[in-house]
């Protein structure tokens, strides 16, 4: 079984404002586009990334073979507890999910 990484071009994680996490996955062509869009299921974005499933907002883009998932931080951009300052590492624990 391979990992999403392998699967796609590509997955990024940033920030989205201070509040907001967001990731995107993009595909590369149609074909892995609409694969990955019928496999990747909210509730297992959401058990990933220990949030709840209300508070994942999934966007498809088509034209652009495109998957993006928001959702607010658990802390609070710049905050003495938050462990990653610019939402970047996320993207490391969907890339590494077996798929």
């Amino acid at each position: 079984m391979s990992t999403l990484g392998e699967k796609v071009k590509k997955i990024r994680s940033k920030n989205a404002g201070p509040f907001w996490i967001t990731v995107d996955v993009f595909c590369g062509d149609k074909k892995v586009y609409k694969d990955i869009r019928n496999k990747l299921k909210n509730s297992k974005i959401s058990s990933l990334f220990m949030i709840s499933e209300q508070d994942l907002n999934r966007f498809e883009i088509d034209n652009l073979n495109v998957i993006k998932f928001s959702f607010p931080r658990k802390t609070i951009q710049g905050d003495i507890f938050d462990r990653d300052m610019h939402g970047a590492q996320l993207a490391v624990l969907l890339s590494e999910m077996k798929f």
